[in-house]
């Protein structure tokens, strides 16, 4: 039954059923209305991997996260999107209350989120109760909100663990007691901000300008902070400088600001506006001004005198790998959601006398995409759950999955043609929310730098490629050739790396970004074929060893002078079967 008036040029000479029914409204369901834990083969294959023995208790657990995320979280998310929150700068009297209001739909939805999260200190303690690791459940959590908003995944869990674990480091008892009472329902509570960009730079910390004063055992903090993300929280860590302190990187250290004094008063915290932008409109950010606002200094006290002992900011950098790591899944999650979205609309829009998803250059798109997802999937989620976690990982998953998010983002729209481009759509916002995660937690170029300071000051490269290696020896018999291509590529890899550790400086600074990726792309591909030795393992197909092949093929084979135009036709020859391991429905 249809929701939609018959319209007269519904009956033109040259129309028809046949061609009426092409764009019946009610053919074309997207993502939304789903449940995202059973229509996901790979994630039910993730969770029996990392779960074990525990699958059987947490299944009907995650089957009802994948309904409430597909369902109403989804859709109070598109409503979000279009009632941002807003600023009540002043009250009747005209005081400045700074106070951000956000919409129904948005406080509807943190309250589901935070009430089932997997995260949560009560359902943790249940899980390990039952013997099931929570790990694993945790970031499938993660993994299915952000396909329906990231900016909420950001407002609940922007610097909460950094919050905690400093305040518990270092604050006074009494502060402590207090942020406690704060993160009950847990650190992804959406208590928490982190502080840090300035007018002066975002990237360039070392020259920030606000300062704090020592007071008693508090300090007092003034400055501006020019783009502060979930501006609605409770708790932020402020980076600011000591009067009297170096003017550079060693002068900053990390501060406690709550919105409430100890005494119970409003804090110095001011809301100068809230940043209109391109997307991720779920979560508040804005322009901070902290005037006289009480603090607590995040170093050893022994340091208090001095406001910190130089290592605050090496301190919090330690705990960004973290963050880092959410923003990746940030970017798998809306890789993910174009998938689907772009799978749902093939298989219902026609042209040319079939639909979309037949047609052999729809068939290649598709399956590349397919395959670009999974092989980000494999790195956030050995990111998260690999043991020991690797100091490089973090820098090398951002740099692809975040990438990956924008890009297939564009695939979604492109696949749907100018409908994607409306917004009545849903993967137009796809596109504007993805855009935000390779700016969070450092751009590509940080990202650069970070892996060159892992391998000269800890030869973290080293590890990392033994984790390359061994992921490798799991692949399965049968595509030797694979195996052989991803292990040369891993020398490779280590060759490179020493031949970029002789050049000048400034040149070798220049080829962080290829080797960064060579790495990336390697990593990608060793875990695929660990994940086909998984897969053989527990189903007898190989599925996985199709995708692991195909990456390689793309990413780390020479193609040769015809540039691999003649290479075997598996992405079409094997697409029903790429397709179903990677959706299941309509």
């Amino acid at each position: 039954m249809t929701s939609y008036l018959i319209e007269p040029f519904d009956r033109l000479p040259f129309g028809g059923a046949e061609k009426a029914r092409r764009y019946a409204t009610e053919r074309y369901q997207g993502a939304a209305g789903r449940n995202w834990y059973d229509c996901d083969p790979t994630l039910r294959f993730l969770m029996r991997r990392h779960l074990g023995d525990g699958f059987g208790w947490a299944e009907p657990r995650l089957k009802e996260m994948g309904a409430l995320m597909g369902g109403p979280i989804a859709e109070r998310a598109e409503q979000t999107d279009r009632n941002p929150p807003r600023l009540e700068k002043y009250d009747r009297w005209g005081r400045d209350v700074s106070e951000v209001v956000m919409p129904p739909s948005f406080e509807a939805a943190r309250r589901d989120i935070v009430a089932t999260s997997f995260t949560r200190p009560g359902f943790v303690a249940e899980a390990k109760a039952n013997g099931v690791d929570p790990a694993p459940l945790g970031v499938a959590w993660s993994y299915l909100l952000d396909q329906a908003d990231i900016g909420m995944a950001c407002a609940l869990g922007t610097g909460g663990d950094m919050v905690v674990q400093l305040t518990e480091m270092f604050a006074p008892e009494d502060v402590k007691e207090r942020v406690r009472e704060l993160f009950a329902a847990g650190e992804m509570s959406g208590e928490a901000a982190q502080m840090l960009t300035e007018r002066s730079g975002g990237s360039d910390l070392g020259a920030l300008e606000s300062t704090a004063s020592k007071d008693g055992d508090a300090w007092r903090v003034n400055g501006l902070k020019w783009f502060a993300s979930n501006a609605n929280g409770s708790a932020f860590v402020v980076l600011a400088k000591s009067e009297g302190a170096a003017d550079g990187v060693r002068g900053i250290a990390p501060f406690l600001v709550l919105t409430e004094r100890r005494d119970g008063t409003r804090n110095g915290v001011r809301i100068r506006r809230l940043k209109d932008k391109l997307g991720t409109r779920s979560v508040a950010s804005a322009e901070i001004e902290f005037t006289d606002a009480e603090a607590f200094l995040l170093a050893p006290s022994s340091s208090a005198g001095q406001g910190g002992d130089g290592k605050g900011l090496a301190r919090m950098m330690e705990l960004t790998n973290g963050a880092r790591l959410g923003i990746s899944m940030m970017g798998l999650g809306c890789a993910r959601r174009a998938l689907v979205e772009s799978l749902c609309y093939a298989r219902a829009r026609e042209a040319f006398g079939a639909p979309l998803a037949d047609q052999p250059l729809m068939q290649r798109k598709l399956a590349e995409l397919i395959v670009e997802t999974e092989a980000a999937q494999a790195l956030v989620f050995d990111g998260y759950l690999g043991r020991p976690r690797l100091r490089i990982g973090a820098a090398l998953i951002k740099l692809r999955a975040a990438r990956l998010g924008v890009t297939a983002a564009s695939d979604a729209i492109e696949i749907h043609g100018g409908n994607g481009y409306i917004e009545q759509w849903p993967v137009a916002r796809l596109l504007r929310d993805a855009q935000v995660n390779p700016i969070w937690e450092g751009g590509d170029n940080i990202l650069c730098l970070d892996v060159r300071r892992a391998i000269e000051r800890q030869d973290a490269h080293e590890p990392f490629l033994e984790r390359l290696t061994q992921a490798v020896q799991q692949a399965p018999q049968g595509d030797d050739a694979t195996a052989e291509l991803v292990g040369e590529r891993i020398e490779n890899v280590r060759q490179a790396i020493a031949a970029w550790r002789g050049l000048d400086r400034t040149v070798a600074e220049a080829r962080l970004f290829p080797l960064a990726q060579y790495m990336a792309d390697v990593y990608a591909a060793a875990l695929l074929l660990e994940q086909a030795g998984w897969e053989r393992a527990d189903s007898g197909t190989d599925r996985k060893a199709l995708v692991a092949r195909l990456y390689a093929r793309t990413h780390l084979a020479d193609a040769g002078p015809l540039r691999a135009i003649d290479a075997p036709a598996e992405d079409l020859d094997r697409f029903a079967e790429l397709a179903d391991g990677a959706f299941t429905g309509d």
